[in-house]
């Protein structure tokens, strides 16, 4: 097998293709061959050393991928080879091959292609898990999406109209809202030429916004949180603008509202049953056409650092994706 091996958390640039043993599977393992990968911010800052989760060195980054189980190791029941599946296993994605964890990997329904499936859990779980689970949106809420472009925010906005919300996004240019809009937004602020609060109280007709789900972080969420509807929530995701943002308590005690954090994976591991349930639920919606992954870029799996820089560059609308011929 090949991989990108991480020698030297020192960034993209250290990477390098090489050969590697092909690993047999043990007790309650799968062997996947990958056929697609999806790129997500951690799988950067983990390469940069900067991320909470450490890997022992060397190891190959990759957060999510989809391709075909190879070899099922012993005590493995519900899996043979031959069979399509997804996972999410924190690192290991960037190669051609990867043991999984039973347990982690998500059986294909037919029609499932894999480079959908490669850019599909993370996102759509966390949007999933943070609207409805968390927020416990309602048919008729309006939702903001910040962030609304990314991979994160385009699922969001998906999720968001398949359980009948109305959906605002805000995203950092013209053409990203116009994106958004193609993918089912109701109303799109371009926030880097627009007072957010301002435009928040136009659309709402001044009542704000029930729901703001944010990925980003930075000087928008205090904004956003001013703006929020009586006993609306505020949905913590992520940081991917690089600050976290420190914000006023007085303002959850004025509007009534909740400062909700979310973390799909801690979810996933305490209560899996629930994230089962969850995932048949979109991978139900998939099949349906109710949601359908927004993908940026499908390159070559050797053109991985392309990909990157893609990334870091802010210019990606959905997920990038990158494939074994």
């Amino acid at each position: 097998m090949k991989g990108w091996l991480c020698e030297n958390p020192v960034g993209v640039q250290a990477l390098q293709w090489k050969e590697l043993p092909t690993p047999e599977p043990g007790p309650g393992q799968l062997r996947v061959a990958i056929r697609a990968a999806s790129l997500n911010f951690p799988d950067l800052l983990i390469v940069q050393n900067k991320y909470q989760v450490k890997p022992p060195l060397p190891f190959v980054p990759g957060t999510e991928f989809a391709g075909v189980v190879e070899a099922v190791g012993e005590g493995v029941s519900g899996f043979k080879p031959g069979m399509p599946v997804a996972a999410f296993t924190g690192t290991g994605g960037f190669a051609t091959h990867a043991l999984v964890p039973a347990a982690l990997a998500l059986p294909l329904p037919p029609g499932f292609a894999f480079e959908d499936a490669a850019a599909f859990i993370c996102t759509y779980a966390t949007a999933y898990h943070g609207l409805l689970d968390r927020a416990a949106l309602k048919a008729g809420e309006t939702v903001l999406v910040l962030g609304a472009a990314g991979g994160v925010g385009t699922a969001a906005i998906q999720v968001a109209k398949a359980a009948g919300a109305r959906v605002i996004a805000a995203a950092s240019s013209a053409d990203k809202c116009t994106r958004c809009l193609e993918i089912g937004a109701d109303a799109a602020i371009n926030y880097a030429d627009t007072d957010l609060r301002a435009e928040l109280k136009t659309l709402t007709a001044g009542r704000g916004p029930d729901v703001v789900l944010d990925p980003v972080g930075g000087p928008l969420a205090e904004a956003a949180f001013r703006a929020i509807a009586w006993r609306g929530r505020y949905l913590v995701v992520g940081f991917a603008q690089g600050e976290i943002p420190a914000l006023p308590l007085n303002l959850a005690l004025l509007k009534g509202a909740s400062l909700i954090g979310v973390f799909w994976g801690e979810f996933a591991k305490r209560e899996p049953q629930a994230n089962a349930a969850m995932m048949m639920q979109l991978a139900g919606w998939y099949a349906q056409g109710r949601i359908k992954p927004v993908l940026d870029r499908v390159l070559d799996m050797e053109q991985l650092p392309q990909a990157f820089e893609r990334m870091s560059s802010r210019q990606v609308v959905g997920k990038l994706v990158v494939r074994n011929a």
